[in-house]
């Protein structure tokens, strides 16, 4: 199983949020690029990066910062947050980001995800986030009505390869993660899932593992240092896939 630390970044700093919360913000660096620095020194490969801002205002208000990190060797970086049109996508492509996380345009505007989809592959990836099953959009503050599993099965019969799916109930409480969607969604044949949100021990990334979910995300809980991230890296590599 891949593993991907996350950077979420608002006014150019690495924060985190509560549940999504914009009034509780917690600043823990200045500089995304050399927090990300810090960690392939523990043996990162992989990075996921917010752009919250972004997500809230559908521009890419944060995009300086994450040139910075994009153009780190040897770290493959999904980004994310108000990626909205096909201008936004080829940004962030030609900055060497790998894969483009859609969110809000999944939902918002459903036939430019397709177009998106056919036109980039694997580069695209959706950004699933779900309060109490429905799916959220604008920066979590917005609800739909849109069951998030059904939602899922939609986005891999209609090609999309990866989903990075997060319970915002858990998101940011260190209380662990919801560990049942993820044994439902990992039943969606053909379909990546991105485990996101909440998870804080190291028996998650195992039982994460068994499931055969392909990657997760650890944000509050590194930050915090009530899990150890070369540790984790180390436990999901024993549960790499075939």
């Amino acid at each position: 199983m891949e593993i991907f630390p996350a950077t979420d970044i608002i006014g150019g700093k690495v924060v985190r949020l509560v549940k999504g919360d914009y009034n509780k913000i917690t600043v823990y660096a200045d500089s995304p690029a050399e927090m990300a620095k810090q960690f392939i020194e523990k043996g990162a490969e992989n990075l996921h990066i917010v752009d919250l801002d972004g997500a809230k205002s559908g521009s890419p208000e944060n995009f300086e910062k994450i040139r910075e990190v994009a153009c780190l060797p040897g770290l493959f970086t999904e980004v994310g947050g108000g990626i909205r049109n096909e201008q936004r996508i080829e940004d962030y492509l030609s900055l060497g980001v790998n894969r483009v996380i859609l969110g809000t345009a999944a939902i918002k505007d459903y036939p430019f995800l397709k177009r998106a989809v056919k036109k980039y592959g694997d580069a695209i990836a959706v950004g699933v986030d779900a309060k109490d099953g429905k799916v959220a959009v604008n920066g979590w503050l917005e609800t739909t009505q849109v069951d998030s599993v059904e939602f899922c099965k939609k986005l891999r019969d209609d090609g999309v390869k990866t989903v990075i799916y997060t319970d915002i109930s858990k998101d940011g409480m260190q209380s662990g993660t919801n560990l049942e969607i993820y044994s439902v969604l990992s039943e969606i044949e053909g379909l990546d899932i991105v485990a996101s949100g909440g998870i804080t021990f190291e028996s998650e990334i195992e039982a994460l593992c068994k499931m055969n979910i392909y990657a997760a995300i650890v944000g509050k809980s590194i930050y915090e240092k009530t899990l150890d991230l070369s540790r984790v890296i180390e436990t999901a590599r024993g549960g790499k896939r075939d």
